[in-house]
């Protein structure tokens, strides 16, 4: 019988350890990553709120929120609680003969804080899982007549066969086959009414099935206008297309309304997706939301009951999880503080811009999702393509996110605080914060972000290739 590791000796591992058994059974470019920051030389003891304690005794503020997952914060405790409750009383996990209490509260719930007819509920793993649902349930609406979906260019919707072929981030730098689509410029609504006009039938029938639309892009802190969304909806009204707004990242609470596409009323998709904090950063469950006219069209027939379904579907302790997060979003107001988050990031990183003018080339952003764009302009560039080791990226894009990876390891070294990039769009250093942050938290933030700034882009990232980079190259 092999040696297997049980949970009390994998909680006593190194890190050292940790890194050995990830170079062997996991990804040994990984590592490597992970180190080149200085993230993965540390062990985490636990967390809670925006805090990561390490075994050493450290103290960090995470700032990234776990990329959208948390905006409840680590550990919060009703989540805890309800999770607790339900593995002691013993409740029914997965099981496709019963109907669940959970997934009948929690679609309950979603529909009656959605506006419109956005009723019909579906609730699998994973974000891209959703997406991957939405379009399925577009092109089953049509009964396969229609071909063509349209993605924007500067998309993020997963990294699944299909997701993945409609997501235009150059994170995904390998093409794998995925489902036919054609791209139109983020925003533009001239351009989607162009492409729909050239996608018609030699009997004059609209061929495109459905549109993919992130209203706000939280990978490049881009947006749609009002006027285009609510012309867009019309359009896709006027030809019977289906409309999907993906909210993954930006939904339950994180823009500063429960969805970002809420602030404009009347204003109502086809389908609505979103995952990442819907679990309350511990249940890994998305969802898809649905118009009920499209669902029953697309799917309730008898015999098309199960034409969609998932292994985990119905999974008790993950529903149960989503209905205690969302009940906390509402009663706490999470949108509320993400909106008085903005106020102090909107004021504060325009003032670093204004103190850093050649190195913050401008910052957006809505609610906790905000984006740093740092430059230095074309010698900084340069000097960020000659101390590059060469041969170690072919990204246009490369360069830029060197010299981010710089502020971001400084920070993290020198600060203790945890932030990311966007590996989307023009590579911003992404602010985005769990919604129970504090105001001194987010002053903490801002100036050490400031201070750092403050030492000169060139400096830093001398430092950064030269200790982190090429010790590993």
């Amino acid at each position: 019988m092999p040696e297997l590791i049980g949970i009390e000796q994998c909680e006593q591992l190194s890190a050292k350890q940790v890194q050995a058994l990830y170079r062997e059974y996991v990804s040994r470019s990984h590592v490597s990553l992970t180190t080149t920051f200085g993230f993965g030389k540390q062990m985490i003891e636990k967390a809670e709120g925006v805090w990561l304690y390490t075994r050493d005794g450290g103290k960090i503020l995470d700032f990234t929120g776990a990329v959208g997952v948390l905006n409840h914060g680590h550990n919060h405790p009703r989540i805890l609680e309800a999770r607790r409750r339900f593995a002691e009383r013993h409740r029914m996990e997965v099981h496709k003969a019963f109907l669940s209490p959970y997934v009948a509260a929690l679609s309950h719930n979603v529909g009656r804080l959605l506006p419109g007819d956005l009723d019909i509920s579906y609730f699998p793993n994973s974000g891209a899982e959703a997406n991957e649902g939405a379009i399925k349930l577009a092109y089953k609406y049509h009964e396969g007549r229609r071909q063509t979906i349209l993605r924007s260019d500067m998309s993020f919707h997963g990294k699944l066969l299909a997701t993945g072929s409609l997501t235009g981030s150059l994170e995904n730098s390998f093409r794998f086959p995925g489902i036919p689509n054609v791209t139109y410029p983020y925003g533009d609504i001239d351009a989607i009414r162009d492409l729909v006009a050239q996608h018609r039938t030699a009997d004059g029938d609209c061929d495109v099935y459905a549109i993919m639309v992130e209203p706000f892009s939280a990978s490049t802190m881009n947006s749609w206008t009002e006027s285009a969304l609510r012309e867009l909806r019309e359009l896709c009204t006027r030809e019977d297309i289906i409309l999907v707004f993906d909210e993954i990242y930006t939904g339950w609470g994180k823009s500063g309304s429960l969805f970002y596409f809420m602030r404009y009323d009347g204003l109502i998709p086809d389908i609505l997706t979103y995952s990442k904090s819907f679990g309350g950063g511990k249940a890994s469950i998305s969802g898809y939301t649905t118009r009920e006219p499209v669902f029953r069209k697309a799917y309730d027939r008898l015999s098309e009951v199960i034409l969609h379904s998932t292994t985990y579907y119905g999974f008790g302790e993950e529903t149960a999880t989503a209905i205690e997060a969302v009940n906390i979003i509402v009663e706490e107001d999470l949108p509320g503080r993400a909106r008085k988050i903005e106020e102090m990031l909107t004021h504060g990183l325009q003032e670093i811009q204004r103190k850093h003018p050649g190195t913050v080339r401008h910052t957006a952003g809505v609610g906790a999702i905000h984006g740093v764009f740092l430059d230095g302009g074309a010698k900084l560039l340069d000097l960020a393509g000659k101390l590059a080791p060469s041969g170690l990226s072919s990204d246009p894009k490369f360069r830029t996110k060197l010299i981010t990876s710089a502020v971001i390891a400084e920070l993290y070294r020198e600060h203790n605080i945890l932030t990311y990039l966007s590996p989307n769009g023009d590579n911003p250093l992404v602010v985005a914060p769990s919604l129970v942050m504090e105001p001194a938290e987010v002053d903490y933030f801002l100036q050490s972000l400031d201070a750092t700034l403050a030492k000169g882009l060139p400096g830093l990232l001398t430092k950064f290739v030269r200790d982190r980079v090429l010790a590993r190259w």
